[in-house]
């Protein structure tokens, strides 16, 4: 029998880290990239070049192939209906997907099943985002409902006039629409992973902590440290409950701000903040840090496998992203991280460097967190370049 073909649609280094545990179960992955050069295909042999946005392209991805996924959100949802009439399987679908796609549309329907978030509303002038500035004491994030991700399409404002040209644009036709929300005092950002198959089979791994620098992920500690285990418990309720509520296949991450509880006695609560239809980069500790990983797990999930065993291999794990690098090629620091910590290990993208990139990751596991991390940010470090 021939291997199933798993079409990948995204190029990036979350289709690339699906190369590995697809071989070992003998998937063929196929992966529309954007660039001939892209991270992905420099690992993937079937890899053709095309948009997200092609017709064409995308009906070229899914000729005899068991199951069309995403490395991305960036997919128009009518061209996924359409071939979902067809009887093409695609996972998550499109009816799930456009809750990762729209802001707008996610918060409506977490509000239907009852998950917490912040106060939030639509934005359609400037009036209705000063309404809310009040309501909320005169600071609060508006953000673009669709097409922002890593702190872009992302600004914490104190007046309309800090979106003039946001909603100027939306206005005249030529920008997406808005939505605010109250800025929550945060005491840190948490994240968790659940994978669920067409056959409703729904694991989670540990909650973890999710460390930011400028909006974008540096580094995530994996379980998240000195949680409270009712906020714990209640952060892998309200996952499954996207996940089950939404219908997604394939793998979910959740992310949450963990605000002080409301009351004396009670525990802090997690309000949901962002969702991702895929693996994503919370759940990169996983490839090293646990029995099955999130990439894994997700081909697992749109074949509809039985799904594996997400326990830790280690009683902390630590991810530490590369963002840039002073160094030509962070590879070239690839001996002497090995020298200073042959436990560490090191995810490279095959990226340009370029400032503030994602070009890598490194994890290191063991029994003790303050090492631990210390270890996955020296390695870290001397792939960035930076002198100790």
């Amino acid at each position: 029998m021939a291997a199933p073909v798993v079409a990948v649609v995204g190029g990036g280094q979350l289709a690339r880290m699906m190369a590995a545990p697809a071989a070992a179960l003998d998937v063929h992955l196929r992966v529309l990239v954007e660039e001939a050069e892209s991270s992905a295909a420099q690992v993937v042999v079937d890899a053709p070049v095309g948009a997200a946005s092609d017709d064409a392209a995308i009906e070229a991805l899914v000729g005899g192939a068991a199951v069309l996924t995403f490395e991305h959100e960036h997919v128009p949802n009518v061209l996924l209906e359409r071939l979902v009439a067809r009887g093409v399987r695609v996972h998550p679908g499109p009816a799930a997907l456009v809750h990762a796609q729209d802001k707008q549309v996610m918060r409506e329907r977490l509000t239907e099943l009852g998950v917490p978030c912040p106060r939030w509303a639509p934005v359609a002038d400037a009036a209705a985002l000063e309404s809310f500035l009040r309501d909320v004491g005169g600071t609060a994030v508006v953000k673009t409902v669709r097409g922002g991700y890593d702190g872009r399409g992302v600004r914490v404002v104190r007046s309309a006039a800090e979106v003039t040209d946001w909603l100027e644009a939306f206005g005249a036709g030529a920008g997406v629409a808005l939505i605010v929300e109250e800025k929550v005092p945060f005491t840190r950002e948490l994240a968790v992973l659940v994978a669920r198959s067409p056959s409703g089979e729904v694991r989670s791994w540990p909650v973890v902590e999710s460390v930011q620098e400028r909006g974008v992920c540096s580094e995530v500690i994996a379980p998240a440290p000195d949680l409270d285990p009712a906020t714990a418990a209640r952060a892998l309720e309200v996952a499954r409950t996207i996940a089950v509520g939404l219908d997604v296949t394939g793998v979910l991450a959740v992310e949450l701000f963990e605000v002080p509880a409301a009351a004396a006695g009670d525990s802090p609560r997690g309000l949901v903040n962002e969702l991702a239809m895929r693996p994503h980069n919370s759940g990169h500790w996983t490839i090293d840090g646990s029995v099955t990983s999130q990439f894994e797990q997700h081909l697992r999930a749109v074949l509809d496998l039985p799904l594996g065993e997400t326990t830790p291999t280690a009683r902390w794990t630590v991810m530490a992203n590369v963002l840039g690098s002073e160094l030509v090629d962070p590879t070239d620091a690839l001996a002497a991280v090995g020298q200073r910590d042959p436990g560490a290990k090191v995810h490279l993208y095959g990226k340009a460097v370029r400032a503030g990139r994602k070009l890598g990751h490194v994890n290191v596991s063991g029994d003790g967190l303050a090492d631990v991390r210390d270890r996955a940010r020296a390695a870290a470090a001397l792939l960035r370049g930076d002198v100790p």
